[in-house]
């Protein structure tokens, strides 16, 4: 599941400085040059109404909270396509738009959390998983059970989802992970081993077999699971995240347009 999109950070950064560079050039030399009863020229205007709205915006998304919308339904049922969600970005830390280097430590992922990540292999693209394994972490997922560090993670059989748009059912199950409890998805009729897996860094730390898959969880690294589990490309397929790769941890659906119901779901 990925929020592919224009660097945001960077048009409002671009934008910021515009704005900004007239209002100052203004403020502190051309203003004095101009007659006392002289209008303000347009791009005084238009630099001076802008600046503080543009400021306000970066501010907002690149440290504080940032919307976006779920494309796929790799987190059913947790979170719907078309949800429009919100990410914490103050939660794991401080970092610098653009460049995304951390300045300012606050909290690190959890399990059971979901997170919001930079793609490891591309990472102009934007990932929304629920963190599995942390840093040391030995994760197994042996026939659709999943365990961490030896002990089985609670799941109990929770009826079955419906969905709505493709019109069948499939069995769910409430999961217990941390202090997090929350449902996944597990069809009668997949796989258990993991189709398709690939080449990426720290593949050692992982074994695969017709059953499932074992991982030891690098240092700084973090393994991630959809919770629509057998439809959903995770660090089963593709690997590992790495701390430099988070974005934030995702809270809040605030709209989706085919199910007002959704507005203020999520945690």
């Amino acid at each position: 599941m990925d929020f592919s999109s224009v660097n945001l950070a960077l048009v409002l950064l671009v934008l910021l400085f515009t704005t900004g560079a007239l209002w100052a050039a203004d403020r502190f030399y051309a203003r004095a040059r101009r007659a006392p009863d002289a209008p303000s020229p347009g791009w005084v205007e238009w630099g001076a109404a802008f600046f503080p709205v543009v400021l306000a915006v970066f501010v907002l998304r690149s440290f504080i909270v940032e919307p976006y919308k779920i494309p796929s339904g790799s987190m059913i049922p947790t979170l719907l396509e078309g949800d429009f969600i919100l990410v914490n970005k103050f939660a794991y830390g401080i970092r610098l738009p653009v460049i995304d280097a951390k300045i300012f430590d606050v909290g690190l992922p959890q399990r059971g959390e979901v997170m919001v990540f930079r793609y490891p292999r591309d990472p102009s693209q934007s990932y929304i998983k629920r963190v599995v394994g942390l840093p040391g972490d030995k994760v197994d997922y042996t026939d659709k059970r999943l365990s961490i560090n030896g002990e089985p993670v609670p799941v109990t059989a929770a009826g079955r989802y419906h969905h709505v748009k493709a019109s069948y059912y499939s069995p769910k199950y409430t999961e217990r992970l941390g202090e997090v409890e929350h449902d996944i998805l597990l069809e009668d009729d997949a796989p258990s081993y993991v189709p398709g897996a690939k080449n990426f860094r720290f593949r050692e730390n992982c074994t695969y077999t017709v059953r499932g898959f074992s991982c030891m969880v690098p240092a700084g690294h973090y393994l991630v699971m959809g919770d629509n589990r057998d439809n959903s490309a995770d660090s089963r397929v593709w690997g590992f995240v790495p701390e430099g790769n988070i974005v934030g941890r995702a809270f809040f659906i605030w709209f989706n347009f085919d199910d007002l119901g959704r507005v203020g779901r999520f945690h």
